[in-house]
């Protein structure tokens, strides 16, 4: 690969938005190596990697830049997209791999700087002598410093476009295209597709919690099954207290809301707790006072 591209005249600067979507692709890369890592040891006593866990995910990334940096010259988001690592120190413009001492030091600022920082942590959290809380300001403050180096950094790369973390620009090392890359032809079918659907879905979240459903189903009930419209039967269920205006079954604890029409205790006393405007869903009657039945129902008399 990096024969083949070093016959080349000239190389093609990466996008912002790629360098960007590489680094984000490595940082998911780790996050599933180290979950796929950790399940291994569920059925083993909790806390088990807590003390070596620092050194355990640095072999892991070391593993990591053996096989994607150290011989590809590339991370593998770099590699999803396209995307190689270039010696930027040389000045000749046609592509020249990484040497050896970028690679090593690119390991030692990545895996070793976040190994000595979670260690220095773990030493450092419940140490109380003054030596060494004067080590841990030091260490604190350096750590502050390279962080306000690395926000620098990202706004002269977000100017410039080359050099997306510190670790590229203090070793020279620069992102670009493994292939001359064509014209994109983008599709904006299915991203608007997505935008659409992801649109109405959260407008749907938003104003569900908003309508009484309960009530409107009530409300289109009543108006699809009047009184008056019931067939013979049904009127003479109603009429007799014999179904639960709400499920259609014998009444459990019949009680009324001082219309005709008889309901379940649980029936009727859900639907009021869960909506204090409730009506009657046969004849739309407003629940005046909730009052168990005054005569008795036989369940013999279902049967007859």
């Amino acid at each position: 690969m990096a024969s083949s591209i070093g016959n080349e005249k000239s190389v093609n600067p990466v996008l912002r938005i790629s360098q960007l979507d590489a680094l984000e692709l490595n940082k998911a890369l780790e996050q599933l190596v180290w979950s796929q890592f950790t399940s291994c040891f569920h059925g083993f006593k909790p806390g088990v990697l807590a003390h070596f866990e620092p050194e355990v995910k640095a072999f892991l990334w070391l593993i990591l830049w053996r096989f994607t940096v150290y011989s590809k010259n590339a991370t593998v988001g770099q590699a999803i997209l396209n995307i190689q690592y270039k010696n930027n120190l040389s000045q000749t413009e046609k592509y020249q791999p990484l040497s050896k001492h970028q690679k090593l030091w690119y390991l030692i600022l990545t895996v070793g700087g976040r190994w000595l920082e979670e260690r220095c942590y773990d030493l450092f959290s419940n140490r109380q002598l003054q030596s060494f809380c004067k080590i841990k300001r030091y260490i604190n403050f350096g750590a502050g410093l390279l962080k306000l180096c690395g926000l620098l950094n990202f706004l002269i790369f977000l100017q410039k476009g080359t050099y997306a973390t510190l670790t590229e620009r203090i070793l020279g090392i620069r992102s670009v295209f493994c292939k001359p890359q064509s014209v994109r032809q983008v599709g904006f079918e299915y991203m608007n597709r997505e935008l659409l659907w992801h649109g109405f879905a959260e407008f749907l979240i938003y104003l569900l919690p908003l309508i009484n459903v309960q009530k409107l189903k009530l409300k289109i009930s009543s108006w699809c099954l009047p009184i008056a419209g019931l067939s013979n039967s049904e009127n003479t269920l109603a009429a007799h207290c014999k179904e639960c205006s709400l499920c259609g079954e014998w009444p459990t604890m019949p009680h009324t809301i001082g219309c005709s029409h008889v309901f379940c205790y649980y029936c009727i006393k859900s639907n009021y707790l869960f909506d204090m405007y409730f009506t009657c869903p046969k004849c739309g009657s407003e629940v005046h006072s909730l009052q168990p039945l005054k005569h008795k129902i036989e369940m013999t008399e279902l049967h007859a």
